[in-house]
């Protein structure tokens, strides 16, 4: 699977873990370079807390489109270390 924005693929892994029709990608998989951490937080009951990063590809900016759990739940303890992503970012195969 690959994760693109604005033609660049920005995270890639043949292994990311889908939760409710969401994929997380492994850290490592993930080119952190395009992504800065925002203030945004949410909370999932089950999750925990998510932080959220902004993506920048060249000039093309999507603010809070992909998140993380630093320190998740017990029940999603297989998404520590993985990132997800939304809004204008793509998720292909």
């Amino acid at each position: 699977m690959k994760a693109i924005f604005n033609k660049v693929v920005i995270a890639q892994s043949e292994h990311p873990v889908v939760i409710e029709g969401n994929y997380y990608f492994p850290l490592e998989s993930v080119n952190i370079d395009y992504l800065s951490e925002t203030s945004h937080h949410s909370t999932c009951p089950w999750k925990g807390e998510a932080s959220y990063y902004t993506v920048k590809v060249n000039d093309e900016i999507s603010e809070n489109a992909a998140w993380f759990y630093k320190n998740p739940k017990d029940a999603a303890k297989e998404i520590k270390n993985h990132v997800a992503f939304w809004k204008n970012v793509s998720v292909e195969k």
